[in-house]
Protein backbone atom coordinates (compact mmCIF):
# COMPACT_ATOMS: atom_id res chain seq x y z
CA UNK A 1 0.00 0.00 0.00
CA UNK A 2 1.68 3.68 -0.97
CA UNK A 3 2.57 5.89 2.28
CA UNK A 4 2.10 9.54 1.57
CA UNK A 5 3.49 12.36 4.33
CA UNK A 6 0.33 15.00 4.57
CA UNK A 7 1.46 18.55 5.19
CA UNK A 8 -1.87 20.81 6.88
CA UNK A 9 -0.89 24.38 7.20
CA UNK A 10 -2.89 24.48 11.04
CA UNK A 11 -1.85 28.02 12.29
CA UNK A 12 -1.75 28.08 15.90
CA UNK A 13 -1.90 24.51 16.26
CA UNK A 14 1.48 24.02 18.77
CA UNK A 15 -0.70 26.03 21.28
CA UNK A 16 -3.98 23.08 21.34
CA UNK A 17 -4.31 21.24 24.57
CA UNK A 18 -4.16 17.65 25.05
CA UNK A 19 -8.08 17.41 25.05
CA UNK A 20 -8.22 19.39 21.73
CA UNK A 21 -5.81 17.29 19.79
CA UNK A 22 -7.89 14.05 21.12
CA UNK A 23 -10.99 15.50 19.73
CA UNK A 24 -9.27 16.65 16.23
CA UNK A 25 -8.03 12.37 16.55
CA UNK A 26 -11.55 11.37 17.59
CA UNK A 27 -13.04 12.73 14.57
CA UNK A 28 -9.99 11.69 12.23
CA UNK A 29 -10.51 8.31 13.48
CA UNK A 30 -14.35 8.68 12.84
CA UNK A 31 -13.86 9.59 9.33
CA UNK A 32 -11.51 6.93 8.68
CA UNK A 33 -14.07 4.12 9.85
CA UNK A 34 -16.65 5.46 7.61
CA UNK A 35 -14.04 5.31 4.47
CA UNK A 36 -13.24 1.44 5.50
CA UNK A 37 -9.88 -0.39 5.78
CA UNK A 38 -8.63 1.06 2.94
CA UNK A 39 -7.01 4.06 4.30
CA UNK A 40 -4.81 4.00 7.51
CA UNK A 41 -3.67 6.98 9.62
CA UNK A 42 -0.06 5.58 11.26
CA UNK A 43 0.75 8.85 13.15
CA UNK A 44 1.40 12.84 12.78
CA UNK A 45 3.86 15.08 14.25
CA UNK A 46 2.75 17.98 15.86
CA UNK A 47 4.02 21.71 15.02
CA UNK A 48 3.90 25.61 15.51
CA UNK A 49 1.33 25.83 13.05
CA UNK A 50 1.33 22.50 11.05
CA UNK A 51 0.56 18.93 11.27
CA UNK A 52 2.66 16.30 9.31
CA UNK A 53 0.41 13.13 9.12
CA UNK A 54 1.96 9.84 7.20
CA UNK A 55 -0.65 7.86 5.98
CA UNK A 56 -1.72 4.21 4.13
CA UNK A 57 -3.64 4.73 1.44
CA UNK A 58 -4.42 3.25 -2.14
CA UNK A 59 -4.71 6.60 -3.68
CA UNK A 60 -4.17 10.85 -3.01
CA UNK A 61 -8.03 10.98 -3.89
CA UNK A 62 -8.87 9.11 -0.64
CA UNK A 63 -6.67 11.29 1.66
CA UNK A 64 -8.43 14.59 -0.18
CA UNK A 65 -11.68 12.64 0.66
CA UNK A 66 -10.76 11.70 4.32
CA UNK A 67 -9.63 15.98 4.75
CA UNK A 68 -12.45 17.13 3.33
CA UNK A 69 -15.10 15.32 5.69
CA UNK A 70 -13.52 15.54 8.30
CA UNK A 71 -13.11 19.66 7.93
CA UNK A 72 -9.04 19.49 7.93
CA UNK A 73 -6.79 20.93 5.18
CA UNK A 74 -4.29 18.41 3.35
CA UNK A 75 -2.72 21.81 2.27
CA UNK A 76 0.14 18.88 0.67
CA UNK A 77 0.05 15.07 0.00
CA UNK A 78 3.29 13.74 -1.03
CA UNK A 79 3.78 10.41 -1.81
CA UNK A 80 6.85 8.37 -0.49
CA UNK A 81 9.05 6.12 -2.45
CA UNK A 82 11.51 4.75 -0.18
CA UNK A 83 12.64 5.49 3.79
CA UNK A 84 16.15 5.50 4.76
CA UNK A 85 17.55 5.89 8.76
CA UNK A 86 20.59 5.24 10.13
CA UNK A 87 20.82 1.69 9.41
CA UNK A 88 20.34 2.39 5.84
CA UNK A 89 24.74 3.73 6.14
CA UNK A 90 25.34 0.44 6.73
CA UNK A 91 24.41 -1.07 3.33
Amino acid sequence: MPKYVIERDMPGLGKLTTAELQGASQKSCSVLRDLGPSIQWLHSYVTDDKLFCVYLAPNEELIREHAKKGGFPANRITRVHRVIEPVTAEG
